[in-house]
């Protein structure tokens, strides 16, 4: 029951986002935003979420998942509102600031709960359905925002948006509360969770979840606006953004036996290489059944980052902390979507935007062999 709750929550939270998030820079190009702005305007929804993150997983291991959940899903429907009743540059950075935080503490606690009730032999299953669901999400989310602003308006959309966080709001009391102090057994010593960065393994785990992340964000940031100058509709845009969730669904569906195949380490650099590929390759088409192609491309790459390092991330951490070191990742995550969108919006002020997509593409292929070991990611399971 509290597997299906999770994902209830999860679906309906990232739905919400990932209808809208398409439509941003859209939304700002409209009321007179560059593309300098753009990436401000991405950066900003990561700003205070890495400041705040550690801290939510940490009133989730002292408090319990259920009220970060509530109030969470409370404020983010608040923001997604915004929009639709002020139509300028600062509503949306007002917006993206207030989903930003409530996402993490929503995101921190499911993924707390979802760990707490799984054990060592099922986890990566449990986190791989937990991904494939986000991936539904993003499949779906940017086909409905497509047609809403093509149809209505982008902040129509944005209230639509909010009225679907009714749902979450309504199961979030079904959410079990488990702190620190109700989990059995003995509690082994922990000391800050920026000590766990010692072990390699998670050093790496994280660098490739933040990398997976950021190049996710860059895509949906500046893509549409590519898409916009070739002349391209809304939901056209939709749906090839939304081909990208989809290509995810039956990669996260196949994780376990993909990673029982490959090994993680090997899988994780063959599915970043393969989306650095695909990333870079974009700005030298217009065709939208290659830019269609491209999408799949990079989210069956893309796919396998981030429950792979939820998992091992998840497995490192002493049973006390799970939140706070599920924190960590969310705040160096929060690290590269802060400094990326920022940066590719000086390169793509300065040189254009097509070179957005040539340096995300070679970042994400030079990436992937820095994050690559050939170390056992086994070695890094400690018991909970």
């Amino acid at each position: 029951m509290t597997l299906k709750v999770v994902l209830i929550i999860l679906f309906f939270f990232q739905l919400m986002t990932n209808l809208t998030r398409p439509l941003l820079p859209l939304y700002a190009s409209q009321l007179g935003a560059s593309t300098m702005e753009v990436g401000t305007l991405t950066a900003v929804y990561a700003f205070f979420p890495l400041l705040l993150a550690i801290h939510a997983g940490k009133i989730a291991d002292r408090m319990g998942d259920r009220l970060p959940i509530l109030l969470g899903m409370l404020f983010a429907t608040l923001g997604f509102m915004i929009p639709f009743f002020f139509h300028s540059i600062v509503s949306l950075y007002v917006s993206q600031i207030i989903v930003g935080v409530s996402h993490i503490f929503i995101i921190i606690s499911l993924q707390n709960v979802l760990g707490n009730i799984s054990t060592n032999g099922n986890r990566d299953h449990y986190f791989g359905i937990f991904s494939m669901v986000v991936a539904i999400s993003q499949f779906v989310g940017p086909i409905i925002g497509g047609y809403l602003a093509e149809y209505t308006t982008y902040s129509f959309a944005f209230f639509a948006a909010a009225i679907i966080g009714i749902v979450p709001i309504v199961f979030a009391v079904w959410i079990p509360v488990i702190t620190e102090k109700s989990l059995a057994g003995p509690l082994p010593e922990a000391g800050s969770a920026l000590q766990l960065l010692k072990i390699p393994v998670l050093r790496k785990a994280l660098a490739g979840s933040a990398l997976v992340l950021y190049s996710k964000d860059i895509f949906v940031a500046y893509f549409p606006l590519y898409a916009a100058s070739l002349h391209i509709s809304d939901s056209k845009i939709g749906w090839i953004i939304a081909l990208q969730g989809l290509a995810m669904v039956p990669v996260r569906f196949f994780l376990a036996r993909l990673t029982a195949w490959m090994g993680r380490e090997r899988l994780l650099l063959i599915s970043i290489l393969a989306a650095g590929i695909a990333f870079a390759i974009i700005p030298f088409t217009s065709n939208i059944l290659l830019l269609m192609f491209l999408s799949v491309l990079m989210g069956a790459g893309l796919g396998c980052g981030q429950p792979l390092s939820m998992t091992t991330i998840y497995n490192a951490s002493p049973q006390s902390k799970t939140g706070e070191v599920l924190g960590l990742r969310l705040a160096t995550n929060r690290i590269s979507q802060l400094m990326a969108p920022i940066l590719f919006g000086i390169i793509g002020s300065g040189a254009g935007l097509l070179s957005v997509f040539l340096v995300s593409g070679a970042f994400l292929v030079g990436g992937a062999f820095l994050t690559h070991s050939k170390e056992d990611s086994r070695l890094v399971k400690i018991s909970s």
